[in-house]
């Protein structure tokens, strides 16, 4: 997702400041990045396609200095990649930074053309400016100007405009998902669509609401709703360690979030759980039994790797607590009209807690009188903020593209959730209960273990990292964690990847079976195993490459397989959070092979706000 940056102060080098943000920001992905900065000439904007190290190359040929500016990185959803595109856009006297997208823009433009007003780009962007610089003529007040242009647009924005003429005021707005973040300095202040960018210069942050606008000026900040009305809130400080988002001595942040899943794992269980008594509680969210008892069934809706986690989770609750689960792509989920009511549960996955999908099926739900938990793993973040209650996970700032911890903390939430329902429900008798909890207070201890594997499975890496193609299957709850590995391996090393349940194999995928294709075969001890086996044969009957994730101790599967990675055993229920490590891996060292962008890999953002 696009990143913004913005700072206003009575002295200093704002540029410095604009550049550092965006290079904090870069984990979001982006295609192009730019500034504007009142120098003492004027409004100067500079802009570069690609890396943040071409503006920086710009920035040395044709230097910026001033005390107020704004930032961005952009990733393209109106207009190709390209410096025209870039942000910030320039109409008149106004320079603007956007994120999301207006959906009325064609009008828009199309009104803007009427008037032959010279447009040079082809984004939603520049549009608003061109309002935004029109409004300004009429009033002389860039608020007032911000304003009346926002009650023209339709869509889920945030946008921070600064003028010509006046460097003492940044304007910002939200409305929508796009998040927008104020930090309060001694002598400063600073705009940001995410913590990081600001996080070295100010803890005391004020989250900007959907229909608010912001006036910084180097006294402080006014807040304003739609109609004009201050609004007073008070800041928060953020206790979040920036070292968390070094790289720590591994050699890209997916690695390193890889190897950080043992302590986010036992960071999101917590004290969570109760070993002597099987108890589970989930931070004071109210699941008792009258309330669980209530909930006719449950509706899961992600986007991307949370999608694959909310479909471990619908093993896990239907298994554990008897409730049926629906699970949806929130892409999906508002325009087929579910069907929705008190009787329902939504939970929306995200990492991010800004997925504009998820957030829109989040609302959704609330339209229909459904109670809303959702797990996340950002605080204060839009959905969370819009939810009746937050499973929080606790996997830290993940600044790799491609999803690792937030995964397998995701899954771990999903289970206690299911745990707790279970026991809510009286599906899980005490014993059980007892042994579930014992099973997943052991899972850190088990993640760590399969990290081991490292080694092997970067030799197999070096070995099929030449494929084309690669095909993964698995059962039941493994199933899952095979549409995970294939998503991981096309993420960042740009191979043609699918999974599949592997007893659909037979239903097409088979035909393209040959000595070319590697199968990664999920083939755990469990009920399901002989099934698996059984499929993993017939691959290997047409001459297919076999690498099999199995359990330690598994002998059988040796001769059933050209490779073979163990991981070890942890009940029917938590093997999936090991199973997926070795794909992880997999995915991480093809790509290092390959030398693709492990942490930024083309075309993608961490966080997508769009939709």
């Amino acid at each position: 997702m696009c990143g913004i940056v913005g700072t206003v102060g009575r002295e200093g080098d704002a540029l410095e400041i604009l550049v550092a943000g965006l290079g904090r920001l870069e984990y979001r992905g982006y295609d192009s990045a730019g500034v504007a900065v009142h120098t003492g000439s004027g409004l100067e904007v500079r802009r570069a396609l690609g890396k943040l190290e071409n503006l920086r190359a710009r920035l040395l040929e044709e230097p910026l200095r001033g005390r107020s500016g704004v930032g961005h990185t952009r990733w393209a959803t109106h207009g190709k990649p390209s410096e025209a595109n870039a942000h910030p856009h320039r109409a008149g006297r106004v320079a603007l930074v956007h994120n999301g997208i207006v959906e009325n823009y064609r009008e828009l433009r199309a009104e803007l053309e009427a008037r032959s007003v010279a447009l040079c780009s082809e984004t939603d962007t520049e549009i608003v400016a061109h309002l935004i610089d029109a409004q300004l003529d009429r009033s002389g007040d860039l608020l007032a100007a911000v304003r009346a242009t926002c009650a023209r647009l339709t869509g889920s924005f945030a946008l921070a405009a600064i003028a010509e003429g006046d460097p003492d005021h940044v304007v910002a707005a939200r409305n929508g998902g796009s998040p927008l973040i104020l930090g309060l300095g001694s002598d400063r202040v600073f705009l940001a669509s995410d913590i990081p960018a600001i996080l070295p210069y100010t803890r005391e942050m004020i989250f900007l609401e959907d229909g608010e606008f912001a006036v910084l000026s180097p006294d402080g900040v006014q807040i304003v709703d739609a109609g004009g009305t201050p609004v007073e809130r008070e800041p928060r400080a953020i206790a979040w360690d920036a070292v968390s988002a070094e790289k720590g001595g591994y050699s890209h942040f997916m690695q390193k979030e890889i190897f950080e899943q043992p302590r986010a794992i036992t960071d999101t269980i917590g004290t969570r759980v109760n070993p002597e008594t099987g108890e589970v509680d989930l931070d004071g969210i109210d699941l008792s039994a009258p309330v669980a008892q209530k909930i006719e069934r449950i509706a899961l809706v992600a986007c991307g790797t949370a999608h694959y986690a909310c479909l471990v989770g619908r093993y896990l609750i239907e298994q554990l607590a008897g409730i049926p689960v629906d699970v949806d792509l929130a892409s999906e989920f508002r325009y087929r009209r579910p069907v929705l009511g008190t009787g329902t549960l939504v939970v929306p996955v995200s990492q991010s807690g800004e997925t504009a999908d998820t957030l829109a099926a989040l609302r959704e739900a609330r339209r229909h009188g459904s109670r809303v938990l959702s797990i996340c793993n950002v605080r204060d973040a839009s959905i969370p903020r819009e939810s009746d209650h937050v499973l929080y996970t606790h996997a830290g700032p993940e600044i790799g593209v491609a999803s690792t911890k937030a995964f397998t903390t995701q899954l771990v939430a999903l289970y206690l959730l299911a745990l707790r329902l279970g026991l809510s429900r009286g599906r899980l008798g005490p014993e059980e209960a007892r042994e579930r909890v014992g099973e997943i207070l052991r899972l850190p201890r088990r993640v760590e273990e399969t990290l081991r594997v490292e080694p092997e499975v970067r030799r197999i890496a070096h070995r099929f990292f030449r494929a084309s193609d690669f095909l993964f299957l698995g059962r039941g709850i493994l199933y899952p964690i095979a549409l995970e590995g294939a998503l991981k391996l096309k993420e960042i090393s740009y191979i043609h990847a699918e999974g599949y349940a592997a007893g659909e194999m037979k239903h097409g995928p088979i035909a393209l079976i040959d000595e070319n294709m590697p199968v990664v075969v999920l083939a755990l001890r469990g009920p399901l195993y002989d099934k698996v086996i059984s499929n993993l044969e017939q691959v290997r009957s047409r001459d297919g490459v076999v690498i099999a994730i199995a359990s330690e101790g598994d002998r059988e599967i040796d001769s059933k397989a050209d490779e073979v990675v163990r991981v070890p055993e942890l009940g029917p229920y938590l093997q999936a959070v090991l199973a997926v490590i070795p794909l992880q891996l997999l995915a991480y060292h093809v790509a290092v092979r390959k030398g693709t962008d492990v942490d930024q890999p083309r075309n993608l953002a961490k966080s997508v706000t769009v939709e």
